[in-house]
């Protein structure tokens, strides 16, 4: 039945690093299109030419105006084209999520080509990540902002990945560690490249290192879950305790002390409480079930 030709978006996952990590569907897709929209044209038409595709190239980025969507949305009602980004997933830290929509609301069959990714690669070799993860992309560039972010993360129960850039590692890591506390975390570089190196590591260490070393290359950062610790006891368990111990013939300041250490309540507040019972034992007035402030 004859009628306006129909042409599909696809999305098409592209090597992070390693060029021949390359789908066959993705190359027969990258030649089939009429044509391709890429994040850096200079990065796909490596890509391609390694692999003899000569399909037509075009830029589209975070600084492509209105007139290039439009373009790309025209170029849609002639035929197929196929959306890459640099590296990696299209639409994932990069601008092709705008073009998605658009070509949605248009009625275009959006079709995805599964590919390599710097986030699952980057969970899968970070052995921190179980039963999922928040993917946080690059944080703000600004000190207030990024330190605010990661203040909203703080209490995500799931490992976090971030992606950043080496000239801002070092602030970025610094400001997870004092956001976050000193938590382990995998800093992933130049994954699938020749200098791919994984740190399983600590924040404060990875901190102490770059102080060192010059970051070079991409990064992907792993942090790992917040560690959850048990509600910790009543005020009647944790008096109990304290008057078994003191009982027992422990020192006020031993008791606070491996207490703090065990439920992680603050150890001046229960050294205070400890005295409290102690004192009251020595003068036959304490009971089970007293308060401190009898």
């Amino acid at each position: 039945m004859p009628g306006r030709q129909m042409g599909t978006l696809y999305l098409v996952g592209t090597p992070i690093g390693n060029l021949e990590d390359i789908t066959l569907r993705a190359l027969r897709v990258l030649k089939e299109v009429r044509l391709v929209a890429a994040e850096d044209t200079r990065q796909t038409r490596k890509l391609m030419g390694r692999y003899g595709i000569t399909t037509p190239v075009v830029s589209f980025h975070a600084h492509s105006g209105p007139a290039r969507l439009r373009q790309l949305l025209a170029a849609l009602a002639e035929g197929d084209v196929a959306l890459v980004s640099d590296a990696g997933m299209p639409g994932v830290s990069d601008p092709g999520a705008e073009l998605v929509q658009a070509a949605a609301r248009s009625g275009y069959p959006v079709v995805v080509v599964p590919g390599p990714s710097a986030v699952t690669a980057a969970a899968a070799i970070s052995g921190l990540v179980s039963d999922g993860f928040v993917f946080a992309g690059f944080l703000p560039r600004r000190q207030k902002e990024r330190r605010e972010r990661l203040a909203e993360l703080a209490s995500v129960p799931y490992p976090l990945i971030l992606f950043e850039a080496p000239h801002r590692l070092r602030e970025t890591l610094k400001d997870a560690l004092d956001v976050l506390g000193d938590r382990p975390v995998a800093v992933c570089r130049e994954l699938t490249k020749r200098f791919e190196e994984v740190q399983r590591t600590t924040l404060s260490q990875a901190v102490l290192f770059y102080e060192r070393h010059e970051p070079r290359g991409e990064f992907v950062l792993v942090v790992a879950a917040p560690v959850t610790r048990p509600a910790p006891p009543s005020d009647e368990t944790i008096r109990r305790l304290i008057a078994d111990r003191i009982a027992a013939g422990e020192a006020p300041s031993v008791v606070a002390r491996e207490l703090a250490r065990q439920t992680g309540l603050p150890r001046r507040e229960l050294y205070h409480l400890a005295v409290t019972i102690q004192s009251a034992q020595e003068h036959g007035q304490y009971e089970e079930g007293d308060s401190d402030d009898r």
